[in-house]
């Protein structure tokens, strides 16, 4: 793992030097500035007992839908697409320092999408001069779900694109994937079916994996350590997986 520094500020200055790094970061701010400035309207019409920032921390699934998909969409994807990743193993470096250093630029730029987004409450409370808006508990734990769950939702994206060389192919596995695993599994929890004696295993274990469940206890104060490990343990899982499509893709390739 010597090489992993090196190939992960490589990525990290492609992603800066990148214009639709910019783009992409203009249009999360632009959207997530929407749906702040929607919420706050709606509670200037009604008062609520929820924080603000529980509110806008439920509305996670958006950016994770389609932020995701792009910034992660062509790591490897292009990179098999142009036959730039075989002359890259030439050099001493092996395929796993060069999906973790992919994956690792593009989840510290999702961490700083997500954590620009925390000047909105600063700029809410030092213009309405109200503690009430900057509810420290629920903000510190929404904030620390979105760096948790981060690390399996980008993940995701990896092994995406480590499955086509296509990048839009790549984007809509992810986006499907990102789409199973939030939603889906949220609508399997409210099946009737496994209302039954001999399904409560499978039903405790969709349950378990529920993330808006997960957000809810975060921004709560609840951090369980079986939350901590389901994102974990499928970070590594999605990552081993990452590396096992490349390494089969190039030895048929």
């Amino acid at each position: 793992m010597r090489h992993l520094p090196t190939i992960l500020s490589h990525e990290v200055r492609m992603l800066l030097v990148s214009p639709s790094t910019y783009v992409a970061s203009v249009l999360f701010l632009l959207v997530m500035g929407v749906f702040f400035v929607g919420i706050l309207d709606s509670y200037s019409a009604a008062p609520r007992e929820i924080s603000p920032a529980c509110v806008f921390l439920q509305l996670f699934w958006v950016p994770v839908f389609f932020m995701v998909p792009l910034l992660t969409m062509k790591c490897l994807a292009e990179e098999r697409r142009q036959g730039t990743i075989e002359t890259l193993l030439t050099t001493p470096v092996t395929t796993t320092e060069i999906v973790l250093g992919k994956y690792g630029a593009a989840y510290l730029l999702y961490l700083l999408l997500w954590g620009s987004t925390g000047g909105f409450f600063y700029i809410l409370h030092r213009f309405a001069n109200d503690a009430r808006f900057l509810d420290l508990g629920p903000l510190f734990g929404g904030y620390l779900f979105v760096a948790l769950s981060g690390l399996l939702f980008i993940a995701v994206g990896v092994f995406a694109s480590s499955l086509s060389r296509n990048q839009a192919v790549a984007g809509i596995l992810a986006f499907t994937m990102l789409l199973l695993l939030i939603a889906g599994v949220r609508y399997l929890a409210d099946v009737q079916a496994l209302q039954a004696d001999a399904l409560q295993p499978v039903k405790a274990a969709v349950d378990y994996a529920q993330v808006f469940n997960h957000l809810d206890d975060f921004t709560r104060g609840i951090v369980d350590t079986r939350q901590i490990l389901f994102y974990v343990s499928g970070t590594v899982l999605m990552l081993l997986f990452s590396i096992l499509s490349v390494e089969a893709k190039l030895l048929h390739s």
